[in-house]
């Protein structure tokens, strides 16, 4: 940028580079999704699988440490977390870091526990890091000192918003790794869209720092009770009186404070920035008002800590017009009144005209001169002009400054004073302005840590009531957390997918305990297994943020972790197949999970030989029950695993089930107990679209499989499908292709929609 004045500089003007941008290190609102965190992520390799982690999101001020133990953790924290940009140990091989977007290796001595700790503490003012709880964690202060130094080259300068280092420890919330983030669909779908997410669904926040909040409630679900109690009596003191709706009303005012805070701090804040801030600030004491009228601990505390702030706001109300411009560097952004300087400097600039036609009357008014007049050039600047035959009349004070063949030119000291600040006014109140501004800035920095405490407590305040709504809207019920060993879940359903189904979602009851660990789930694909676990989880999930859950009731003990092992694909770029992938999922629940986890596994094995993946299953099952004793939701199409309840009594058989109905199958999606008799995959392959050839001969083949007598056929015993003409419109069932061409209309088409018809309609014939 631009540093020097170019009306003072002889040469060309000096310009200098003052700040480095780079995806972790964006400050800018253009720049932001106002919804998300943009982290900047640094990791730091010790002995073993030993990481020091350290995050920092600069928009906010926002500093975490932690360290973790395994290459998995160390995945599932990166998926937590989502950085924009991260920094590692030019010596960490581990590729699922050094691949990632935004990656960027950085030499060893940066990341050096000694120097970092001195660059902490001289960012913090204190003598050691005890206080922050992390003096002993030095692979994570090497990381933190890392990222430091990092953004200061960036930012070229003081970084006073980011106040405190706060070590984040795994044992506080539970624990979920990044196939469970991504199989709950927390934020992100499967497809990589944020369409139908738990986020989507439950975010009506009405500030951008609260639906960041949310979101980070989401990826950290809590294990602290005493906590979760207190957001459970704050969201009920919320739904009373339906008070979350005054509340959310006041925080319409509230703008961005947390992010605008950190411009202020870096000296970039935009007057609409301030004016923001201005009505942030003015909105406060209505919102304490009405949280006054909750009978909440927690609302109380919040309330307290937001605070109130009559001299700022009185401040920027004096200092700032209502709507100014985007910049400061035209001014027109200090109200006038505010400054008599710059009152004074905007008036002759604007006024010059007028004060001159004052000066000129006034004059003739004293001299008795008739034809005097006040004029400007170029050459001489401002004078009086006066005829050659009254010149004698001059005053004394008049100062012969030009003569003329017809005329004499006078300056006064009125005149002269006036000269100099009007040829000097229009820079003079540009800088006097630009000085204003920055002293708003100075005198916001002084209060900037109880202004982030303001900002913290609004944002919480309203994830709170922005939780209060949902339950009121979605029909959620209160959870119960208790020390018996249980999770009943009584009337439960998915919050997402009833969201987008047009008929009312079938809920369903959930009982496991001491007694009961186990339920193995049979019945019919598309029978809704998948969804009834999944909400199962979501209900955990959400019960661990403190928020209320879509059940009638809730009972459960706090768990430690959750996790998913549902539906897999390959990593090619790891080079691990389908079933690889799935094995290794396995592996990290039967290693990791305890009595106090809840555990999702669907379909184990199903990417192996049928005996393989039967005997895995069977296994996996049994270690689960038996060993592990976690609350598990195990869905098998192995209808032999439906024997094990015999064996292990803390296992039960549950089903969902599923009718015929004149060659069509109808999906109850209803949980019952006991094993499921049939799987109805021939019914679903039908309204797949599979061809009635193959679906003919694979009836055949089940008939001889379950009479006992089945051998796997020569290929020539199999009917050829031929896609003819004949098979697709003859007799019979009408094809998928044809009732798909039924169902279109032609008129209605857009040439995309047209195209991605045609897709579809091959994708029925391949």
């Amino acid at each position: 940028e631009q540093i020097g004045d170019p009306a003072t500089s002889k040469g060309p003007v000096e310009r200098k580079v003052v700040r480095v941008v780079t995806p972790g290190t964006l400050s800018d609102e253009a720049l932001l999704d106002e919804r998300s965190d943009n982290l900047l992520v640094a990791v730091n390799p010790g002995e073993g699988q030993h990481y020091g982690v350290a995050y920092l999101d600069l928009s906010t001020g926002r500093f975490r440490v932690l360290e973790i133990f395994g290459d998995e953790a160390l995945a599932s924290e990166l998926e937590r977390l989502n950085p924009a940009e991260t920094l590692y140990h030019e010596n960490l091989l581990a590729p699922y870091v050094t691949e990632r977007t935004g990656a960027r290796g950085q030499p060893a001595w940066e990341f050096d526990s000694e120097s970092a700790e001195r660059a902490l503490n001289t960012q913090f003012q204190t003598k050691d890091l005890t206080g922050f709880g992390c003096a002993d964690l030095t692979l994570a202060i090497g990381a933190a000192g890392a990222l430091l130094q990092y953004v200061k080259d960036t930012q070229r300068g003081q970084l006073p918003h980011i106040r405190a280092l706060q070590h984040e420890s795994r044992q506080d919330s539970v624990i979920m790794d990044a196939a469970t983030r991504r199989n709950l669909e927390i934020d992100v779908n499967l497809t990589g869209g944020e369409d139908h997410t738990l986020q989507s669904v439950m975010d009506r926040a009405v500030t951008a720092m609260g639906s960041r909040l949310l979101r980070r409630w989401l990826h950290r679900p809590l294990t602290d009770i005493a906590t979760l109690q207190a957001r459970q009596v704050a969201i009920r003191s919320l739904c009373d009186n339906y008070f979350y709706e005054t509340v959310r009303g006041a925080l319409k005012g509230v703008g961005d404070m947390e992010r605008i805070l950190t411009r202020v701090a870096l000296g970039s804040a935009r007057p609409r920035d301030l004016t923001r801030l201005h009505s942030s600030l003015a909105t406060l004491p209505q919102l304490r008002a009405e949280l006054a009228r909750c009978a909440s601990p927690l609302l109380g505390n919040l309330s307290t800590q937001a605070g109130d702030y009559p001299d700022l706001v009185e401040l920027l109300d004096r200092a700032l017009i209502d709507n100014p411009p985007v910049v400061i560097r035209e001014g027109g952004v200090i109200a006038e009144g505010y400054d008599e300087e710059l009152d004074e400097l905007r008036r002759i600039s604007t006024g010059a005209g007028d004060y001159l036609l004052e000066i000129e009357q006034r004059e003739r008014e004293a001299t008795g001169i008739a034809t005097l007049k006040v004029g400007y050039n170029r050459v001489h600047g401002y004078y009086i002009e006066v005829s050659k035959a009254q010149s004698d009349k001059a005053p004394q004070e008049y100062i012969r400054r030009q003569t003329l063949k017809n005329a004499e030119r006078f300056i006064t000291p009125e005149l002269k004073e006036f000269e100099d600040k009007a040829l000097s006014s229009k820079s003079r109140a540009l800088a006097r302005e630009k000085a204003l501004y920055e002293d708003l800035l100075v005198n916001l920095n002084e209060q900037l840590a109880a202004l982030q405490d303001t900002a913290a407590a609004v944002s919480e305040i309203d994830v709170l009531a922005n939780l209060a709504e949902r339950a009121d809207n979605l029909g959620l019920c209160q959870p119960e957390f208790c020390a018996e060993e249980i999770f009943e879940v009584v009337a439960g359903r998915h919050l997402v997918v009833e969201q987008v189904l047009d008929e009312p979602f079938i809920a369903n009851d959930t009982l496991l305990n001491d007694k009961r660990r186990m339920l193995l789930i049979t019945g019919p694909n598309m029978g809704g297994k998948s969804t009834y676990m999944r909400q199962n989880a979501v209900i955990a999930l959400l019960a661990h943020i403190g928020s209320f859950v879509p059940a009638d009731a809730v009972k459960m003990a706090p768990l430690d972790r959750i996790f998913t092992r549902i539906g897999s694909s390959d990593d090619l770029a790891g080079g691990r197949s389908t079933f690889m992938v799935e094995m290794t999922e396995t592996a990290n629940i039967l290693h990791n999970a305890t009595p106090r986890s809840l555990v999702l596994m669907d379909e184990v094995g199903r990417g192996t030989s049928t005996f393989d993946g039967l005997s895995l299953a069977w296994a996996a099952a049994v270690q689960l029950a038996r060993q592990v004793q976690a609350f598990t939701l195990f869905a098998t199409h192995y209808f032999e695993l439906t024997s094990l309840p015999e064996q292990c009594p803390t296992m039960a058989n549950v089903h969902l089930d599923a009718t015929e109905h004149q060659d069509h199958v109808v999906f109850l999606h209803k949980i019952q107990e006991g094993p499921a008799n049939r799987s109805f995959g021939l019914q679903v392959a039908r309204l797949a679209g599979i061809p009635a050839p193959v679906l003919t001969a694979a009836q055949d083949k089940l008939a001889e499989l379950e009479g006992g007598t089945g051998e796997v056929p020569p290929p020539t015993a199999v009917p050829a499908f031929q896609p003819a003409q004949s098979d697709l419109f003859g007799s019979g069932e009408p094809h998928p292709v044809v009732t798909r061409l039924e169902e279109i209309d032609v008129d209605g088409l857009s040439p995309r929609d047209a195209l991605q018809l045609l897709y579809e309609l091959k994708s029925h014939l391949d």
